[in-house]
């Protein structure tokens, strides 16, 4: 009766450990949709190579560019990340 009741906890546990991971992941997945959101849209100048003149002028077109692809690396990651079995 005792080894019932303890697989009977541990199943509620795991229960408890599956919703709370569900909520996470689910929180995960909003925040992801947000940053691509974001992400998709910055606009980037349509000047070619040239640097921008006033406050943004830090930043050439290039070095912009190769910002916006690493943020879809890594946004493509935590997507790939949130999808893998092992985290269900």
């Amino acid at each position: 009766m005792a080894d019932v009741s303890l697989l009977e906890e541990n199943v509620g546990n795991l229960v408890s450990r599956l919703d709370e991971c569900r909520r996470e992941n689910e929180l995960l997945r909003s925040e992801l949709a947000t940053l691509q959101n974001i992400l998709r849209s910055c606009k980037l100048p349509d000047t070619g190579s040239t640097p921008l003149t006033g406050p943004e002028s830090e930043f050439t077109y290039a070095e912009k560019l190769r910002v916006k692809q690493k943020l879809v690396l890594i946004l493509q990651k935590i997507e790939l990340e949130l999808r893998s079995p092992r985290n269900l």
